[in-house]
């Protein structure tokens, strides 16, 4: 099997597709979609998005230095494709999504309340790259629809049913193949694990490490 060779690229892919909120300092509030996000640090919790500086957005980013990040679901792909290609310029994308502004906790965004997780960010730095600006941010708050927590207090984002974007596609999540370290974990006789589908991914809202 053969190999062929594109021009250079973003082929990175799939990605998640989010929905971004956003307000300026006189409160007027905007909703953009992003693919081009993802977590750079730990400690302390850092994200990064690019963003194109002609897009509505940009300037109430840069103006109040805070944003919001809404994880989208399947249930959110007609109003994450529409927050995407339509602009904030001509029309309101709230109204229009019949999409439910929320009151942030550590910022002045309002976030999607329709979102199962919502990431309030404050800006650290913006790197011009080219094309695209780089907002690397802190997140300052993380909000939880209680609605994805089980008995046991852990919370299951699977069942949010959450989508990845890929090559102008959007796609839900298909079938687990596995959790965190199963490749190399010993069963309870001490045999190494080769089960390729194992367990449910979980989170819980205390700190296991």
């Amino acid at each position: 099997m053969g190999k062929r060779q594109f021009k250079p690229g973003n082929m990175l892919y799939p990605v998640p597709a989010v929905m971004i909120s956003v307000a300026d300092k006189e409160g007027n509030s905007n909703i953009f979609t992003v693919a081009w996000a993802g977590t750079v640090c730990t400690n302390p919790p850092m994200l990064t998005i690019s963003v194109r500086p002609e897009r509505h957005s940009y300037q109430m980013i840069k103006e109040t230095g805070e944003f919001v990040v809404n994880l989208t679901t399947e249930e959110l792909a007609f109003a994450t494709d529409y927050c995407g290609v339509k602009s904030g310029r001509d029309t309101d994308k709230w109204k229009d999504t019949g999409l439910t502004k929320a009151p942030a906790s550590k910022v002045s965004v309002p976030l999607i309340q329709e979102s199962p997780v919502n990431l309030e960010c404050k800006v650290v730095r913006i790197d011009e790259l080219g094309s695209h600006h780089m907002f690397l941010a802190e997140v300052v708050a993380v909000d939880v629809d209680d609605a994805y927590f089980d008995e046991k207090d852990t919370f299951h984002l699977s069942k949010a049913k959450p989508m990845a974007y890929s090559h102008g596609r959007y796609y839900g999540l298909g079938e687990q193949l596995g959790t965190f370290g199963y490749s190399v974990r010993k069963t309870t006789g001490g045999q190494k694990n080769n089960n390729k589908k194992t367990g449910n991914s979980k989170h819980s809202r205390k700190d296991k490490k």
